[in-house]
């Protein structure tokens, strides 16, 4: 079972894991499919192609009997050379394309295309012969060595098979036109590449769940390692507290300054305070400049008194305040009255007080 320090790989492995496994290049892929996906596609198209193929084979000998025949001095090195490449491409480039696409597709398919330059990048780390010999004795590389028994075993009992079943038709072949034997041992190897590739389509589907079981394994993680990646991306609880408090000070900082400018602190005698400040031209309400609860809320009484700013008792309109308000906002509808009661009377008394100096 796979270990890191000590500890055992338990854990499914998260999103950001399997994220960063793709953008290396490590992706999920059975080759096996791919291999029987070209061997079955090549085989098509060369039976789709054959009677091309033979014609241009034949033109191709054709040209060099008559040549050699009419003017053999004007035979040219070159030109022999020019005519052998152009035919080799013309019968070759089709199955060679198909061989490429289908490739293509199907690694394309099974990684969902997936574009990794990460993995073009050397690992001097693999040029270590201690970690090569590992890999030798690694259930990977034994399943690798299973795999080509049996596709080698599969062939070779295949290929007894037709040859027991079609002996006689192939010592018939020497009697027949050349167009004749050709087609007869192209339906044979045909015959036999169609029971390969079902052969190994079954390989395939096994090596299809076992490749999946290994690269889930291998993405699997330790706790250690999904608490480390945890404070990679949500960042280290301390550090966030820490940034927490210093912002609750920052903005109850702020908060405080604001308490001179209240017209009035509404107060439940030692647990809630709540600070209000109307001003008709900026607010159509008035609003929450400081509120708070037990502490803070003695030290808003305190700084306000500090400043002169006036201090009312009202206890449940100052627990309905402090529950219902946000600070900086203005008061809800239901507080209109009770609020307007509180600041007529302080205007009262203020007028009072400037009438008697």
């Amino acid at each position: 079972m796979a270990e890191q320090n000590g500890q055992e790989k338990t854990e499914q492995p998260t999103s950001k894991r399997r994220r960063d496994a793709r953008k290396e290049g490590n992706v999920f892929q059975s080759r096996e499919i791919c291999t029987v996906v070209i061997l079955f596609g090549v085989f098509w198209m060369i039976r789709i192609l054959f009677p091309f193929i033979y014609t241009q084979v034949r033109q191709y000998f054709n040209w060099i009997m008559d040549a050699v025949a009419g003017e053999p001095e004007s035979f040219l090195t070159y030109q022999l050379f020019l005519v052998t490449v152009l035919t080799a491409l013309k019968c070759a480039l089709p199955l060679l394309l198909a061989a490429f696409l289908l490739g293509v597709l199907s690694h394309g398919v099974q990684t969902r295309f997936n574009v990794a330059f990460k993995a073009l990048r050397p690992k001097f780390n693999k040029l270590n012969p201690l970690k090569g010999i590992k890999k030798l004795f690694s259930l990977k590389n034994l399943m690798e060595l299973l795999k080509s028994l049996i596709k080698i075993g599969l062939l070779l009992l295949l290929l007894y098979n037709i040859l027991t079943a079609d002996l006689a038709q192939i010592g018939r072949m020497i009697g027949l036109p050349v167009m004749n034997s050709a087609v007869l041992t192209l339906n044979m190897v045909f015959d036999l590449v169609m029971k390969v590739c079902l052969a190994f389509t079954v390989v395939a589907f096994f090596d299809f769940l076992f490749q999946r079981w290994q690269y889930e394994k291998d993405l699997k993680m330790t706790k250690q390692e999904v608490k480390d990646e945890f404070k990679q991306t949500e960042g280290n609880p301390e550090i966030k507290g820490r940034i927490r408090r210093i912002q609750r000070q920052m903005a109850m900082s702020r908060m405080m300054q604001k308490v001179p400018e209240a017209d009035v602190i509404i107060r439940n005698p030692t647990h809630f305070a709540v600070a209000i400040k109307y001003d008709p031209e900026k607010n159509a309400a008035p609003v929450v400049l400081a509120k708070g609860q037990d502490e803070l809320a003695l030290r808003i009484v305190r700084t306000g008194e500090e400043h002169g700013v006036h201090v009312i008792e009202n206890r449940p309109l100052a627990r309905a305040l402090y529950a219902s308000c946000e600070l900086d906002r203005e008061i809800p509808a239901e507080f209109y009255g009770a609020v307007a009661e509180v600041l007529v009377y302080i205007y009262r008394v203020s007028n009072r007080e400037d009438m008697l100096r």
